[in-house]
């Protein structure tokens, strides 16, 4: 197969590799879905010279009898056979280790103190944005490849931006805010400007076996969203009971845990009262649920902390326009942000419902395809 002309235009474009491509060895980090797969051969077809790298991240023995589980068990193996497809040499580095410090003992610690994580992020900045792109730089790579949905284009100072894809609806710049600017530079993303449905029919045409394969679903490392099992398995002690309270101070019940419970959450509480009730706050250390209406939920000033920043200059004390997005399915909103003490502080004139701390506020300077990513950080519990 012969790659069409716009495609591998596309392809050259999103590399943006100068002079001879032979001489252009890129590393292509390979998760056994369809389009870290798709991402690969394009680089392969259009005359670069592949590493294919896949992570184990946790027990493969485990996860090779479940579906859907990134990065072990039987996407190590779709992985694998893509690469031999290919003629694209391939390597399974084990970040287990790595993984369950980074990311697993993160997640399972910021439940219990009350927060709602995003793993998916953690992931990102402390094991494939980190320790995968300085394998690929030993390894003499002029980049690190990923089939993410995001965008990368130079500036002017010779440096390069994140931005959002053409497919909107599969945008998971949300996810990638923390990239730090240095590994902006390393870092390409050949779907950026393909929709996913374009990407599917990729995959048939080169003939690919992950062709048909399902995205993944939950987090990779939680079986079937069971997220409190996994919690209760690393933290026996974690489900502690306790009282389910009101804001006006009525104690309207007990619960089994704050690890059962996110903010914004209306299903489930066990409790009931003359008006629809969502859980307002998490109180760790009194191990007691906050319910409360609706409007309780609405909050326009946002601290968010351990901040990255990717807009030009530092941050200011001064407030700028940019527009907020604090959850990864919520559009982006105008807001204001300023540097402060700890972090950051986001003003949202309209407030927001269900701001929940661990989840990430990411800034952009628009809205729809092409919108630069200018950083963020997380919400922070105080």
């Amino acid at each position: 197969m012969k790659l069409a002309p716009h495609i591998e235009a596309l392809v050259h474009e999103a590399m943006a590799l100068p002079g001879d491509l032979a001489r252009h060895r890129v590393v292509c980090a390979m998760s056994g879905g369809v389009d870290s797969s798709v991402a690969a051969a394009l680089l392969k077809m259009a005359g670069y010279e592949v590493v294919g790298i896949t992570l184990q991240l946790y027990d493969h023995g485990e996860a090779i009898r479940r579906k859907g589980a990134c990065c072990a068990g039987q996407d190590i193996h779709d992985a694998r056979r893509v690469a031999a497809a290919f003629d694209i040499p391939h390597y399974v580095l084990d970040f287990e280790s790595r993984f369950r410090e980074a990311v697993i003992d993160d997640f399972v610690n910021a439940y219990v103190q009350g927060a709602t994580p995003i793993p998916c992020v953690k992931c990102n900045q402390t094991v494939k944005f980190a320790d995968l792109l300085w394998r690929a730089r030993e390894l003499d790579a002029s980049a690190l490849v990923t089939g993410h949905y995001i965008e990368s284009r130079a500036r002017p100072d010779g440096h390069r931006e994140l931005v959002t894809p053409q497919d909107m609806a599969r945008d998971q710049s949300y996810f990638l805010f923390a990239t730090t600017q240095d590994q902006v530079d390393f870092l390409r993303f050949p779907l950026g400007r393909l929709p996913k449905a374009d990407v599917r029919a990729l995959a048939t045409e080169m003939g690919l076996i992950v062709a048909d394969k399902p995205d993944s679903q939950d987090i990779c490392f939680v079986p079937e969203g069971r997220y409190a099992d996994l919690i209760l398995k690393l933290r026996p002690d974690a489900a502690e009971p306790g009282d389910i309270v009101h804001l006006d101070g009525r104690v309207l019940g007990r619960h089994n845990g704050i690890i059962h419970f996110t903010i914004g959450q209306r299903r489930g509480l066990g409790v009931a009262d003359a008006e629809p009730l969502y859980v307002v706050k998490l109180d760790a250390v009194a191990r007691r649920v906050i319910v409360g209406p609706r409007e309780a939920l609405k909050q326009s000033d946002i601290a968010i902390e351990n901040v990255n920043w990717l807009g030009d200059g530092p941050l200011s004390l001064d407030p700028q326009v940019a527009f907020a997005k604090i959850r990864s399915t919520r559009p982006p909103v105008e807001a204001l942000v300023r540097r402060a003490e700890n972090g950051a502080m986001v003003t949202i004139p309209g407030g927001e419902h269900g701001v929940s701390p661990g989840q990430a506020c990411v800034l952009y300077d628009g809205v729809g395809p092409g919108a630069r990513v200018l950083g963020g950080g997380f919400i922070s519990l105080n």
